[in-house]
């Protein structure tokens, strides 16, 4: 068992290192397009499904709140679209669960907005269709993914995919970089 437990974590530190090798370069770029939209009064809203639901709900909260306790600052202007019980339902039951964050979306957002689209897969129909809702607005997009992208790659301005079709590990991932980018929102916005 000690084993396997040193294996995971080796594959998972890996990913993580091919992420640094290749992708460093278009975090620090996601980084600075949400620090421009949160400097110019727009928002970050951010979807996803279960795992990817509590991530978008993790990184809002920190965007919100902070990242470190070693930086004081004003609050960021971001909402998990993944928390609210009674659009959730009322819309699946009306709309159907494919337009639950689109729909929000549309009520929520507006031109210089941010939405951060979280599918492991890449292919998430809710995700895709609030892409889609997010393009039609002028929102900037930004997925995060894994394995080869899925349609996401193809939809989202900007898409981060991470080289693996390990689900656990596209997800921790998905949350080193997230914290990493609110580690350059803050820097951008507030200095070091």
């Amino acid at each position: 068992m000690i084993n396997k437990i040193q294996r995971q974590l080796f594959q998972s530190a890996k990913v993580k290192e091919m992420i640094a090798a290749d992708q460093a370069g278009l975090i620090l770029e996601i980084g600075k397009l949400c620090a421009q939209s949160l400097s110019g009064g727009g928002k970050i809203m951010l979807c996803g499904n279960g795992g990817s639901a509590a991530d978008s709900q993790h990184l809002a909260t920190e965007l919100v709140v902070r990242l470190s306790s070693k930086r004081e600052r004003r609050a960021l202007a971001a909402t998990a679209l993944t928390t609210d019980t009674s659009i959730l339902t009322a819309c699946s039951n009306d709309y159907g669960f494919d337009h639950i964050f689109s729909r929000q979306v549309e009520a929520l957002g507006k031109p210089g907005d941010i939405l951060i689209a979280i599918s492991t897969s890449g292919n998430s129909s809710n995700v895709i269709k609030a892409v889609e809702k997010a393009k039609e607005l002028d929102i900037n997009t930004i997925g995060f993914t894994g394995g080869d992208g899925g349609k996401l790659v193809e939809l989202a301005d900007k898409c981060l995919v991470i080289p693996t079709e390990v689900v656990q590990y596209i997800q921790e991932s998905h949350i080193a970089v997230g914290h990493i980018l609110i580690d350059i929102i803050e820097t951008e916005l507030f200095g070091e």
